[in-house]
């Protein structure tokens, strides 16, 4: 018979006292089996044996140059006030000279033992008495023979300087004025005052960051606070250590409690550690469990703390196929982004720096000087103007006129995008192993396989144009779906995020995702993807002031805040003439940068058209008519047009002409060179195909 453990007491039934005879008392099934092994797997972390400003080489020039620029300041500072110094204590020294008199006077005659002796005389302890009076009269001929001995020596030193140096005589008097003037001083008024003020930032600790937490209205948080945290999983999981310019907590939040509950009660957090909203920065840690909470709160706001230098400003080339650092996160730490084989989205309302991270991402394309740039910027304002040198392609407006030149601009890049699905399926399969662009094909000048970046700041108002708005949308959704595999990159800007400004054809599909302050959670998930908000990065958080401060998704796995560097119009112009000249030297000045615009194509479909003008029940039509009826079809595609120019146009498709018996509009029958409806329809249907898997 075997033995029944009793279970554990925190799962023992209680038996109902209330009616001890009806009721059965039974005892749950035990879960908890002592011999169960434990799993032995730990993670261990070491912690850095030199402080993080000594091992990086960024923090300590930071550090060093704090430190230096503050001795600087303090030294031009106190030298041009050193006149002021002098006479304020050159007027103290009369008060200094009284308290030297009564203190040395004090100090020769033993005025400190005088409480003593009065206490002996009172107690009438005539041996303590004669004691201290033996111990007076020793002390008061020791100091008054030091003090004769140096006011003669002085004396003497001081009339051996008036004749033999009146010079040194006069510095040691101006120097003893000023030691007078010191010694003349109040403490509540101090002669010479700090040059740099400096305002306290409270050490982050672990009672503030409880205190924070409990303040932001979660109950399992505040519940776990009051009993001891422990019991309910609350706990910290390291020391509060420095990170960069601010604090890092680590700790393990309540069960059932996520980071993304933090997140979103950042404002009533921040009230709680006591700092401007800009310094708390809540977030999870992906590299543990989901309640895991990383809390960095800074010194100063992100916004207002100094930033480095972004690394491209001055010198350096772009391998678009490689990270680039375009900013930094809240520990200023550098943020990379990939442009190759990915779409990109910003969005966000007016006036917080979505334009400037526009030009930023064409400024990097710039430097690398196998990218063909297009930029456009329909808000009119010359914001891409500095980028005219090394554009390909480049308009400024939102007029019918430069509508139009977007879209001859755009059906070029719909024949671009088809050249090459052509290109990459021609190439062998050991120069091409992934069917898409590579750095190695890239540089093939003869392949023409080079990097295409085509950026549309306000693209509402192109896609919302009248007359050619579904053909915009058309050939950029095409671009986002095919175009990264085939080195076409596409960057789209909005200050309306809906469906109607940005396509869901173009949102559903964009890699790269770039979020700045918006007012709620449909623009949110427009621009960061659906269930964004709901996950808790929401860039509803940022306020007006954290310009340039975005949340960033489809860079690793998940969204991270980062701060873009800030490049104004005359360092983009310097940037842009450095991309310049290194194009030069490559060989890739083209298009609007040496003077020439789009071909005005008509964006006709020559297919398409030629099987619309040939009736089903025609087998085969001579050349000449096909010309013909192409004119009446599109006047202002195929004006002037004969047999000859329908042959050449469709050659590229690999349809020849053949001989057709017919008979011409006299009723005479004749042979003479036509098309056969089926190649049209064969050819039609390859082109389709090829789409398909590109």
């Amino acid at each position: 018979m075997t033995e029944t453990l009793p279970p554990p007491a925190h799962l023992r039934a209680v038996p109902d006292t209330t009616d001890t005879e009806e009721a059965a008392v039974t005892a749950p099934v035990a879960v908890d089996n002592p011999k169960l092994p434990e799993p032995k797997v730990s993670t261990e972390k070491r912690k850095p044996v030199l402080a993080g400003w000594l091992t990086n080489r960024r923090d300590f020039l930071s550090t060093a140059r704090h430190t230096a620029a503050n001795a600087g300041y303090a030294s031009l500072y106190h030298g041009v006030r050193a006149p002021v110094y002098a006479a304020r204590l050159a007027m103290m020294s009369p008060r200094g000279a009284c308290r030297f008199v009564v203190a040395t006077n004090r100090w020769v005659w033993d005025r400190e033992a005088a409480p003593l002796r009065d206490h002996a005389v009172r107690n009438e302890d005539v041996e303590e008495y004669m004691r201290l009076s033996r111990l007076r009269a020793g002390r008061v001929r020791l100091r008054g023979l030091v003090t004769l001995v140096a006011a003669v020596f002085g004396l003497a030193f001081a009339l051996w300087l008036y004749v033999l140096a009146p010079a040194y005589l006069y510095a040691f008097a101006a120097g003893g004025v000023l030691l007078l003037g010191l010694g003349g001083g109040e403490k509540d008024t101090p002669v010479i005052g700090p040059a740099v003020l400096k305002t306290a930032v409270q050490k982050l600790t672990g009672s503030i960051v409880l205190r924070g937490l409990d303040s932001i209205g979660n109950a399992k948080v505040s519940a776990a606070i009051k009993k001891g945290g422990d019991m309910n999983g609350l706990r910290f999981t390291s020391e509060i250590t420095r990170d960069g310019p601010g604090y890092r907590a680590d700790l393990d939040l309540p069960y059932g409690v996520t980071p993304e509950d933090i997140m979103e009660a950042r404002k009533p957090l921040a009230s709680g550690l006591r700092r401007k909203v800009g310094c708390v920065w809540p977030s999870p840690d992906p590299t543990e469990h989901e309640g895991r909470l990383v809390l960095w709160v800074g010194d100063k706001p992100m916004n207002e703390t100094t930033k480095p230098a972004w690394p491209l400003a001055k010198t350096g080339q772009v391998d678009l196929f490689k990270p680039v650092v375009f900013g930094n996160d809240q520990r200023m730490r550098d943020v990379a982004v990939t442009l190759m084989f990915a779409s990109v989205v910003v969005g966000s309302i007016p006036r917080m720096g979505k334009t400037f991270l526009m030009r930023l991402f064409l400024l990097i394309a710039a430097l690398d000087p196998r990218a063909e740039l297009h930029a456009f910027d329909f808000k009119g304002t010359g914001d891409f103007g500095a980028l005219e040198p090394v554009c390909h392609r480049y308009r400024a407006g939102e007029e019918d006129e430069d509508i139009e030149y977007v879209v001859h601009a755009l059906r070029e890049l719909k024949d671009e995008l088809r050249r090459r699905a052509k290109v990459i399926k021609g190439l062998p399969r050991s120069r091409c192993p992934e069917s898409k662009v590579t750095p190695e094909l890239a540089n093939d000048k003869a392949l023409g396989l080079h990097p295409i970046v085509a950026g549309f700041d306000e693209c509402q108002v192109p896609f919302e144009h009248e007359e050619y708005g579904k053909e915009i949308e058309a050939i950029c959704t095409d671009l986002v779906k095919r175009g990264p595999a085939l080195g076409i990159v596409a960057l789209f800007g909005t200050q309306r995020p809906d469906a109607k400004s940005l396509p869901t054809g173009i949102s559903a599909n964009a890699v790269l995702r770039f979020c700045l302050k918006v007012m709620g959670q449909p623009a949110n998930d427009m621009v960061l993807g659906t269930s964004m908000y709901k996950a808790g990065y929401r860039a509803t958080m940022f306020s007006r002031s954290e310009r340039g401060i975005c949340w960033m998704a489809g860079e690793g796995d998940d969204p991270r805040i980062v701060a873009s560097a800030f490049v104004d119009a005359v360092a983009a112009e310097r940037i842009a003439a450095r991309a310049r000249q290194m194009r030069e030297e490559y060989g890739n000045v083209t298009g609007h940068a040496i003077g020439q615009g789009p071909e005005k194509s008509t964006g006709a479909d020559i297919l398409t058209d030629v099987l619309d003008v040939m009736p089903a029940d025609e087998k085969a039509v001579w050349c000449e008519r096909i010309a013909a009826r192409l004119t009446t079809l599109r006047p202002e595609a195929y004006e002037g047009w004969k047999g000859e120019n329908v042959t050449t146009a469709l050659k590229p498709w690999g349809i020849k002409p053949g001989q057709v018996w017919g008979q011409t509009d006299a009723g005479e029958a004749k042979n003479r060179r036509g098309i056969d409806r089926a190649d049209i329809t064969a050819a039609i249907t390859r082109r389709d195909a090829d789409r398909a898997a590109a």
